[in-house]
């Protein structure tokens, strides 16, 4: 067998649907199995892909056993020569698997290969590719130097700056909603560290394969939605579960920094001032739908309403706010992910209708954790 993706799940029952979907079409030219690994979901994930995914081997948890333990267990069950980690609230383009397992992407030192990750609006998330985060690089990052000196190799490792987003290359860590790599290298490295604390898995997984003497590669030339982005709130306990990470990191791959764990506390109170003076999010008001479909799709938007049967007709009126919905019976997920990255705009939102189940679903931006409609309640 060529590839296993592993999909970890808990509780995003509607997500998941759409991204084993995504993936079933992904792998229709590859000799390929799907591993959900759900740890213990109490939302109908599992009824689910029993249901309408009986191909899908699904392996039930009967506890949370975190990221890295439940990672762990798909790929011992894995029986391809490549794996792919996929989050489950991702949707990958026809074309990711067979571009990614083409032979010149696989030189004698390749580890992790990843991809472009784009967030509901079709924006570029820069956690797609990244440095090791010494000390001095993760200051750059929470003090946000790395955005003053875009093209200072001082300030621009943690997001791997020395590479565009539209440019292949080395990097060093990668992210772990998508991971891709040989499976007797995972088994090697001894897969993710089951002690690791949230945020440090995927860091460590990454320099694992990089202290083995492979090298890690982003890869720009396919592009994988990841609806929650950096959907965590900047706040005074994301700072202290990130402190908390890479002091795992440095105390098993370094030392402990002392000053480092200071400016992390330092960086909390300052976060916790700025979160307390922000506005609160307002919701954005929908002026107009647009309607993607080939098929004769009737939608109660209560709301100008538009239909087009192919992208070529669309023009974006920029006074508007606009959701375009996507009918994913009449599109490739590629030509979708295309068009969102070609008419990304600070008025344009999207949301895909899934009519096996009768849901749409998308997020409206990197910080939100996406939404799902249940399309009866359009009816």
């Amino acid at each position: 067998m060529q590839l296993s993706v592993i999909i970890l799940n808990y509780n995003v029952r509607f997500f998941l649907e759409q991204c084993v979907f995504s993936v079933q079409k992904a792998l229709e030219n590859i000799n390929g199995e799907i591993i959900v690994v759900d740890n213990n979901s109490s939302d109908e994930s599992c009824a689910m892909i029993k249901e309408k995914f009986p191909n899908v081997k699904l392996i039930e948890n009967k506890e949370n056993s975190g990221f890295p333990k439940g990672n762990n267990i798909g790929v011992a069950e894995a029986k391809g020569e490549y794996i792919c980690i996929l989050n489950p609230d991702t949707v990958v383009s026809e074309d990711t698997f067979i571009k990614i397992l083409s032979t010149k992407n696989w030189q004698l030192n390749t580890g992790i290969v990843g991809c472009k990750l784009i967030d509901g609006t079709g924006n570029f998330l820069p956690e797609s590719k990244r440095g090791v985060p010494t000390p001095w690089v993760a200051f750059t990052k929470i003090f946000g130097l790395y955005k003053l000196f875009p093209n200072s190799s001082w300030f621009n490792q943690y997001y791997a700056q020395h590479i565009t987003e539209n440019h292949s290359g080395k990097v060093d860590v990668l992210v772990g909603a998508f991971m891709f790599m040989k499976r007797s290298l995972y088994l090697e490295i001894g897969g993710f560290d089951e002690n690791c604390f949230m945020y440090s898995d995927d860091i460590d997984l990454s320099y694992m394969v990089l202290k083995s003497g492979k090298q890690n590669y982003y890869f720009h030339e396919t592009s994988v939605i990841h609806y929650k982005g950096e959907s965590t709130v900047r706040d005074g306990l994301y700072m202290k579960r990130f402190r908390e990470a890479m002091q795992f990191f440095y105390k098993k791959h370094f030392k402990k920094s002392i000053i480092f764990d200071v400016m992390m506390q330092f960086g909390a109170f300052i976060f916790s001032l700025i979160k307390r003076n922000q506005q609160k999010e307002i919701e954005i008001n929908i002026d107009e739908f647009i309607v993607f479909s080939k098929n004769e799709l009737q939608l109660n938007l209560n709301k100008k309403t538009t239909y087009f049967k192919d992208f070529s007709a669309f023009v974006n009126n920029e006074n508007n706010n606009i959701e375009i919905i996507f009918d994913t019976n009449s599109f490739s997920f590629t030509e979708i992910i295309h068009f969102m990255e070609v008419h990304k705009s600070t008025n344009i939102t999207f949301k895909n209708a899934v009519f096996s189940s009768d849901f749409l679903i998308g997020s409206d931006s990197s910080n939100d954790r996406g939404k799902v409609i249940l399309i009866e309640n359009l009816k």
